[in-house]
């Protein structure tokens, strides 16, 4: 294992979190559907020429209610609505200072805006300006979009911005929406499955997608409630411009450096949430980096069978799930699994169950070789070698 290690200025620190998905609108509805088993994999209806789809989607009756007691008379976009809907309780909690500065992670942002010949509003940037405005911060946005790995990367640019003293806090804010653009897509590369996903079974044929708005306060205030981010990587590792590297190369470096920062062994690792797009490939991709990092037997799962795949916000939404499974020290099974279906063998939770937690590793990986992992400790708990 690699022994250089990168000087850390100060401990960062995940605080207050929300999720707006088909699951519910706050961190808590969603983490109490999954303890309860729920999925939002649903047959969705996209357009007539698509036709229906196994996919995770926001209902728009259920939303406009809730969004009605944030801010009844804004006329912007859905997807600006989301990230409101999602950024307002965290702003309202932590206030805006001189320095905080908004990283927005996303795959499409406002691709819908196409459709309407809206060309300025399908642009990334824009929309984040227009967040950034909404809520009165005096610095730019910052845009993640790396593929699917958008989401923790986003986090760990947050991390990187506090220990460098160059913010004191960011507002993480993911979003990323169900439309016909994005269903095509994924459709082209015959990576959908006609049934609800299964990651990691060998009855596994493929992805679903989903969509979600998800927020997170990071700041290095030390609070009791807090997780600390210890470590953190991404890698590219260039292998193909959608298909994932065989050896799991890009994984494994991502997982050996996050854990080298954070001064911790592979065996202190007690719970992966691992990215698991039920896709034959990558999960096969990431069976191999875990055996060779000797993670094999560290309960781990996939959360996409709840969510479907939600790309640029699926890796704050699952890291989100993660600080609440660590939070109340329950492992959450993989919905869908119900046989190993990796040639290399790995731990797959099956069922719900009560266990001591004080670290977790959140890996995510993503067309053009992306790869990122994120190693997350509770508060006061000391890990280190």
């Amino acid at each position: 294992m690699e022994t250089k290690r990168r000087f850390v200025v100060m401990a960062v620190f995940i605080h207050d979190t929300n999720i707006i998905s088909p699951l519910g609108f706050s961190a808590d509805d969603n983490f109490q559907k999954i303890l309860s088993g729920t999925s939002a994999i649903e047959k969705v209806f996209i357009n007539d020429k698509i036709g229906s789809v196994y996919a995770g989607k926001i209902n728009d009756e259920l939303f406009n209610n809730h969004f009605q007691s944030i801010n009844a008379d804004f006329k912007g976009s859905r997807i600006e609505k989301l990230l409101i809907a999602a950024l307002s309780p965290i702003v309202e909690k932590n206030p805006i200072k001189h320095d905080s500065v908004l990283i927005l992670s996303t795959t499409k942002g406002n691709i819908a805006a196409l459709a309407n010949n809206d060309l300025n509003g399908a642009f990334i940037d824009q929309l984040a300006k227009n967040i950034n405005n909404y809520f009165g911060l005096k610095t730019e946005p910052i845009v993640v979009s790396n593929a699917c790995t958008s989401g923790v990367v986003a986090i760990s640019l947050a991390k990187r911005f506090i220990e460098m003293e160059q913010f004191t806090n960011t507002y993480v804010v993911a979003v990323d929406e169900l439309t016909p653009f994005v269903v095509s897509g994924f459709q082209s590369f015959q990576a959908m499955s006609n049934e609800p996903c299964k990651p990691y079974d060998a009855d596994r044929t493929g992805v679903n997608l989903g969509e979600a708005t998800v927020a997170v306060f990071v700041s290095n205030e030390n609070r009791t409630e807090s997780i600390q981010i210890l470590g953190d990587a991404n890698i590219n590792d260039a292998n193909h411009i959608s298909g994932p590297s065989r050896t799991g190369e890009g994984l494994f470096l991502s997982i050996e450096k996050a854990l080298n920062e954070a001064q911790i062994a592979s065996n202190q690792i007690d719970y992966i949430s691992a990215h698991g797009t039920a896709t034959l490939f990558n999960d096969e991709m990431e069976a191999v980096a875990f055996n060779r990092l000797n993670l094999q037997n560290v309960p781990t799962n996939s959360l996409k069978g709840y969510f479907g795949h939600t790309l640029g916000a699926s890796g704050l939404l699952e890291t989100v799930i993660t600080i609440e499974s660590l939070k109340n020290n329950v492992l959450i099974p993989s919905f869908g699994y119900q046989q190993q279906g990796t040639t290399q063998q790995i731990s797959i939770i099956t069922k719900k169950e009560q266990k001591a937690l004080k670290t977790a590793l959140k890996t995510a990986s993503g067309f053009g070789g992306s790869n990122s992992a994120m190693i997350l400790v509770k508060n006061s708990v000391d890990v280190r070698n």
